[in-house]
């Protein structure tokens, strides 16, 4: 049995890693698009930081991205930014693959 065992225990091993790697790819994304936003927002190098922090704090609402979609849309709309929803999930599409990158290099 040491042999199922041991096999059981290294799918339980992977499937934590994976679900760790995808929290950290999201935490990453997400904060790479609050700097992008805040970019578009014009918003200051310590108000930028904040801003990401803050997006980064959205992704816990609720399940999904809507509730980082929604504060993004919400925000810069709020700026006076000419923007649709459409161009955020974009952004979010582009950010997921360079926090991808990322983190798969710092490994």
């Amino acid at each position: 049995m040491t042999t199922f065992d041991d096999r059981e225990q290294a799918f339980e091993n992977k499937f934590a890693h994976d679900q760790e790697m995808a929290f950290r790819v999201t935490a990453r994304r997400n904060r790479l698009v609050g700097q992008w936003a805040a970019g578009l927002m014009k918003l200051t190098a310590e108000e930028a930081d904040a801003y990401a922090k803050a997006v980064v704090q959205a992704e816990f609402e609720e399940a999904g991205d809507e509730d980082v979609v929604r504060k993004l849309y919400g925000d810069l709309v709020s700026a006076n930014v000419e923007i649709d929803e459409a161009q955020i999930r974009a952004q979010l599409d582009a950010q997921e693959i360079e926090a991808r990158r990322q983190l798969l290099g710092s490994i």
